[in-house]
């Protein structure tokens, strides 16, 4: 135990300057094989020592090594031991943290699975939200603290909670696996919002992005993809040349009922689509995807009346409910309204005779609010051109990367040799 006590006083005495972390990062590693190891259990009481702010470093080795020996967190789990944590990832310091970058992210899988643990997933969306932004270089950066602290969020239906990371403009990716999820989870925040076309994005980056073989992040990403796209388009489109030849080849093969669901779909019968979910409803519940198999159902009649404003100027009421296999005029008034309060479709409902007009869109792009939109829009594109013609930059002057084009050059060029994701991820 002296030996444990000896290093509390040098983590004490050692975490100002950069030189003296250094020194210190040396001693913890030296005592984490040994030292911290042997004497788990009895660091919890030593933390009180240290604080959280000032000796961040040292703090971070202790109470890794604790929660490091399942025996420790079944013999104090409970709120004692996530409050502890929660507190050190809210209050440590980020410079000091970075410099054991895996042992950080160590503590912070074991406040996600504390919180989930103690059915409480919402008491970790805080100190993840917090450890998130200490361990970024900078906000474009993605970790993978980002799909931890997504899947709280969607374990506390906190959805909007996970928009604090999804708003970001992600242009630095460590590992494949971390975008996948990212894309993953934060289409479901999305989803869970309503916000279809955002959700569509991140949904068609993890359907899209280079991958040597196909990873069931991938699959379940497509399965929601294909759903998502019927909700806000109506279709689901091919797949883009930039996708990689493997998904192209195969994702629909590991998802054949969502495809013979479009195809169903595109048919636009409402009681055929409807047959085909209840004789299938076993499955898409298997996937977790009943809820959106239904939305897609309903928004059977939203594309439907949708497809009457291309043909017709008016229409009742009652056509609009025989055209779309409603039951009643009040039902396809219901409809028109949401679609109208919505911006779906530009219409107006004569009530005195149940007469429907359709218009043009009748936005002419010239209000302020438009401008400054339109402004907006363009400036955050010239900040991503400039981006991307940086990264083009540097890839253009790797090693590696000037190694690889030569070796094509001797036997001509194949988009597939760069997929560089791993071949599993499970």
């Amino acid at each position: 135990m002296e030996s444990v006590e000896t290093l509390v006083a040098h983590i004490q005495a050692l975490s100002g300057s950069p030189e003296d972390l250094a020194q210190l990062h040396g001693l913890l590693k030296q005592a984490d094989g040994d030292a911290l190891r042997a004497h788990s259990a009895a660091l919890l009481p030593l933390l009180p020592q240290l604080h959280p702010a000032a000796h961040s470093l040292g703090y971070l080795f202790l109470l890794d090594a604790f929660l490091s020996a399942p025996a420790n967190l079944k013999a104090h789990a409970g709120g004692d031991l996530l409050a502890t944590v929660a507190n050190f990832l809210v209050s440590c310091s980020a410079e000091q943290i970075r410099l054991s970058p895996d042992k950080f992210l160590n503590v912070c899988k074991v406040l996600k699975s504390e919180a989930m643990q103690l059915n409480a997933p919402i008491r970790g969306i805080a100190p993840l939200r917090a450890a998130v932004r200490k361990v970024q270089p900078s906000s474009e950066h993605l970790t993978p603290l980002h799909a931890e602290y997504l899947t709280l969020c969607l374990l506390a239906k906190q959805y909007k909670a996970g928009l604090s990371v999804l708003e970001d403009d992600i242009f630095e990716v460590d590992q494949p696996k971390d975008l996948f999820l990212y894309c993953y989870y934060g289409g479901m925040i999305y989803i869970g919002l309503k916000k279809f076309r955002k959700a569509l994005e991140l949904l068609h980056n993890a359907v899209t992005a280079p991958m040597a073989s196909l990873n069931a992040i991938t699959i379940e990403a497509y399965k929601k993809y294909v759903l998502v796209s019927l909700i806000q388009n109506g279709q689901v489109p091919s797949f883009p040349k930039y996708a990689s030849s493997t998904a192209q080849r195969n994702l629909k093969n590991h998802a054949q009922i969502y495809v013979d669901l479009s195809t169903c779909y595109g048919n636009g019968s409402y009681s055929e689509l409807e047959t085909f979910i209840q004789s299938n409803t076993e499955k898409f519940e298997t996937d977790n995807n009943l809820g959106l198999v239904k939305q897609v159902l309903s928004s059977m009649y939203k594309r439907n009346i949708q497809r009457l404003t291309q043909t017709y100027l008016t229409l009742s009421l009652e056509d609009i409910a025989s055209s779309v296999q409603l039951n009643t005029p009040k039902e396809a008034e219901m409809h028109v309204l949401r679609m109208i309060e919505d911006g779906e479709i530009h219409a107006t409902i004569n009530q005195k005779d149940g007469m429907v007009s359709f218009h043009e869109d009748p936005e002419q792009y010239k209000s302020s609010e438009m401008v400054e939109h339109i402004d907006s829009s363009i400036q955050r594109l010239m900040a991503l051109s400039k981006k991307l013609t940086s990264i083009d930059e540097n890839i253009s002057c790797d090693h590696a990367f000037l190694m690889k084009s030569g070796r094509e050059r001797g036997r001509g060029f194949d988009y597939d040799d760069f997929d560089s994701v791993p071949h599993k991820y499970f």
